[in-house]
């Protein structure tokens, strides 16, 4: 086999290798694949420039290499480096360069930001130098993978150390990041994916499963598991059919992982039939489950990258969930099973749909069936039904059940709020949380308080002023605008794909025209209560207040998404709303006016100004082109990939959860609750963040050839923007 193939001990090659990261001789003076002879075919092979063919006698295409001359390819960045050690080169790179000892080469590191590195070509006796932080970290991350894989010595491309940050970002999430953000729940992986980090309590750490009580398969699958693997201690319950707020709540101390959709599969070798898990992919970080609304917008990014096994199998696990949980989940936990997320499964199942071949594939229609039937279920059970929807505006609201206190945060995360309550009663914060969930401590107003902060985890955006002691009352434009979509997408597939009548789970039939009416009524309700003439833009309505808020929020865009907007109303977005959104990154989640003065008592919260978060650029952007405002969505993504292009060239290759867009410096660096996911690794980041990851592959498809060489530069928006002639200027409507 050739160099372009990392080699496992026993000869065949390693599948999760790097294309063009060549991986040398463990050991040159043994025999074999070590011997000094295939030291030499393999740095031979790895070179592919003047190169005559040849058939070896394995059948292979062996290449041979002709000569090269340094001084020619230097500035091409085609030299292969030699190295020979690479635990001794890792730990010289670190000691020079990795000045406060993090595990990382940033632009923080006070190192000589040089290393000299032998070349393959030499054998190692002449030397390049590899210089500035971008190579350097980008060294670091390629040796960091050589130790993972046990490799001693490697030959690596030094065009792998200069490559475009764009080509070089895009590469990794879609070769390895979504990899490593890949789940799926059977025997292989129920060890790491049923432990919980979230809970240090004893109960808490014992591996534990639920089971929907009418899954006899899935329960039966899993108690063999546990049979065959005794080391696991691996818990089996089921849940009972009725899951109340009060059953949820005895379950915090014993926190389980809940099941997913599983397949029937024979194993090939054996002829016996198990199941295995459709596959799905968790944001990253410390979220190590399915999430809801995460889910869709990774979906976009993994079908631009042809990842549609692991798409669909989102979509076929919210399908599960809606039938065996009665909703789609926050994440499948079981604290979280009074809690549901942004509803978004029309959409994503459509977008699979096309992906695997709509209606001239049989297993695609009955695919979308399911999802739609679900989808049916989900809108009348969850969305339009008390407590969440209301009948007086005809809109609905975040407001699930539940009781006590949300137990996966962290353990003091409440503690100010439960201070004068502990004081009151005459007991420590821990025993006034123990009182408390059980119900022998009765406080009105703790039980609104945590009404609306279960509210705020529901609605995706945790936590904002906007919401805060006041979400579950609130028809808030996000919803209203997804629920508008729902009723779109079900009249469109009902009419085109179902014969123009379908059969609900409750024996309800309706056509295409009830779902259009749908659509209209609750477009009139939302142009009623949530529309703002005079700002030219939407707010959320307060059913019990009954007055229409002033919270300014980046989610007035998503009507555009949703096609609800007349023209003028888009038009008074672009013109009125958006320039209190657009930031140095790109939009902002809420505005600095509308959050308000921050203090000592008064901290700053995740989802408020100055921090810009994937999801609303994604929309924004797909809102913004769908009323032809193109050029406006590409002047927001470059803001937006600028910023995700700069952090990953400055920080080690850093893709993380959220952004300041404020910020030309250093935008990752938040200081809110809860920090920010992605930024804790060492020597390399394996996963970026979910949907960031899908941000900057979509963001990419809207860029210019011109725009994407400025990113790759790291050209500013305000330096790219004030340089392009009067043309491009144009086209990015500045």
């Amino acid at each position: 086999m050739s160099g372009f193939f990392r080699y496992n001990d026993d000869d065949t090659v390693d599948p999760y290798a790097t294309p063009d990261v060549y991986y040398g001789p463990e050991n040159i003076n043994s025999g074999g694949r070590n011997s000094p002879i295939h030291r030499i075919r393999a740095l031979s092979l790895s070179s592919r420039i003047n190169l005559d063919d040849f058939k070896g006698p394995t059948g292979y295409a062996i290449k041979r290499r002709g000569s090269e001359d340094d001084s020619i390819t230097s500035s091409k960045g085609t030299r292969k480096l030699l190295i020979e050690d690479v635990d001794e080169m890792l730990e010289k790179l670190l000691k020079n360069e990795d000045t406060d000892n993090n595990f990382q080469i940033t632009i923080e590191d006070k190192g000589p930001k040089v290393l000299k590195i032998g070349t393959a070509n030499s054998e190692g006796y002449k030397f390049v130098n590899i210089r500035g932080t971008y190579m350097l970290s980008n060294l670091l991350q390629e040796l960091t993978i050589a130790k993972k894989f046990g490799r001693k010595q490697i030959v690596l491309d030094e065009a792998r150390l200069n490559e475009n940050p764009v080509d070089r970002l895009r590469r990794l999430i879609e070769t390895e990041f979504w990899k490593s953000l890949t789940r799926r729940i059977d025997e292989t992986s129920i060890r790491e994916i049923a432990y919980d980090d979230k809970f240090v309590a004893s109960k808490a750490k014992i591996p534990r499963i639920y089971v929907p009580y009418n899954c006899q398969d899935q329960y039966e699958y899993y108690i063999e598991v546990s049979k065959n693997n005794p080391s696991l201690l691996l818990d089996v319950e089921y849940l009972p059919k009725d899951i109340t707020p009060e059953y949820v709540e005895s379950l915090n101390d014993v926190p389980g992982l809940l099941t997913l959709a599983m397949q029937k599969h024979t194993d090939p070798v054996e002829g016996k039939e198990t199941m295995i898990g459709w596959k799905y992919a968790v944001p990253g970080g410390r979220f190590n489950e399915l999430y809801g609304w995460d889910s869709y917008f990774m979906t976009l990014g993994l079908l631009e990258n042809n990842k549609v096994d692991v798409a669909r199998g989102m979509v076929e696990n919210f399908i599960f969930e809606i039938e065996h949980y009665g909703k789609i989940l926050n994440a499948n936990r079981s604290y979280y099973l009074c809690r549901s997320q942004p509803p978004f499964l029309t959409d994503m199942a459509l977008k699979v749909f096309h992906k695997i071949g709509e209606d001239a594939n049989p297993d695609a229609i009955d695919f979308l069936r399911r999802a739609f039937d679900a989808a049916i279920k989900e809108y009348k059970s969850v969305w339009t039904s008390s407590p969440r929807y209301d009948a007086e505006t005809g809109l609905s609201c975040y407001h699930p059940n539940g009781l006590g206190i949300p137990p996966e945060t962290e353990s003091n995360h409440f503690d100010s709020i439960l201070l004068p309550y502990a004081l009151k009663h005459n007991v420590s914060i821990e025993e006034l949380k123990v009182l408390y969930n059980e119900q022998k401590i009765k406080e009105p107003e703790l039980d609104e308080f945590f009404l609306h902060d279960r509210g705020v985890r529901e609605s995706g955006h945790d936590t904002t002023y906007r919401f805060e002691n006041v979400c579950a009352y609130l028809a808030t434009i996000d919803l209203n605008s997804l629920l508008y979509k729902y009723e779109t997408d079900i009249s469109f597939v009902i009419k085109k794909y179902f014969g123009d009548s379908h059969v609900d789970y409750e024996g309800v039939v309706t056509t295409s025209q009830d779902w259009t009416l749908a659509a209209e009524e609750r477009s009139k309700r939302i142009n009623k209560y949530l529309w703002n003439e005079e700002e030219g833009m939407y707010f959320d309505y307060n059913v019990k207040t009954k007055q229409r808020s002033t919270y300014e929020s980046a989610t007035t865009f998503w009507p555009l998404w949703a096609k609800l907007c007349t023209p003028d109303q888009a038009e008074s977005l672009v013109t009125k709303a958006l320039p209190k959104f657009e930031m140095f990154g790109g939009l902002v989640s809420t505005t600095e006016k509308s959050r308000g003065e921050i203090s000592a008592i008064r901290l700053v919260r995740q989802w408020d100004y100055p921090f810009g978060w994937a999801p609303h650029q994604i929309l924004a952007w797909e809102g913004f082109k769908n009323y032809s405002y193109n050029k406006v969505a590409r002047r927001l993504a470059y803001r937006w990939l600028y910023i995700i292009t700069k952090v990953f060239v400055d920080y080690n290759g850093a893709v993380v959860e959220k952004y300041d867009v404020t910020s030309e410096i250093d935008p990752h660096k938040v200081e809110a609750e809860y920090g920010n996911q992605g930024s804790d690794f060492k020597g390399v980041a394996t996963e970026g963040f979910g949907w960031v990851n899908a941000s900057y592959i979509l963001g990419l498809k809207c860029m210019t050839r011109h725009a994407k060489r400025a990113l790759d530069s790291c050209i500013s928006p305000t330096s790219f923007f004030s340089h392009l002639s009067s043309t491009e200027r144009a086209s990015f409507n500045v």
